[in-house]
């Protein structure tokens, strides 16, 4: 079994922001050689997430962006000081990480189907770490 991981660096640009990281994780897959196998899409960090989701009309992903802002509003009574309890919730609401799957070499997703990294806490220097793993 092959086990490959490659780590890419972002930089966000807004306080709550959808990153379509698409082509990076198909680079990835690609980069690998796994030819059938999973690919972990994963974020380090306590106020950023990764998910799937329609990526051929923006404004779904600003549907989800004003949503989770309305659900967990930015200025609410929060005990963690920091300023970012509010990131830190919708970060555990999204998730850190997602396994895709990898067939004929390449990432298997659906028609309308993208990768995201979701930011709750901006603008920053990101990472996201990708293993794929297979044969």
């Amino acid at each position: 079994m092959k086990v490959f991981i490659k780590e890419i660096a972002l930089k966000t640009s807004r306080w709550i922001e959808m990153v379509d990281i698409t082509s990076l994780i198909r680079g990835a897959v690609s980069e690998s050689g796994v030819k059938e196998g999973l690919c972990v899409v994963y974020s380090p960090h306590t106020t950023a997430a990764i998910t799937v989701n329609e990526n051929a009309d923006p404004s779904v992903r600003h549907d989800i962006e004003n949503k989770l802002s309305e659900l967990v509003p930015y200025s609410a009574r929060y005990s963690h000081l920091e300023g970012n309890a509010d990131a830190h919730i919708k970060t555990t609401m999204v998730g850190p990480s997602e396994t895709l799957i990898v067939t004929g070499g390449a990432l298997y997703l659906g028609t309308w189907q993208g990768v995201f990294f979701a930011e709750f806490d901006g603008p920053r220097s990101r990472r996201v770490v990708v293993r794929v793993m297979g044969d």
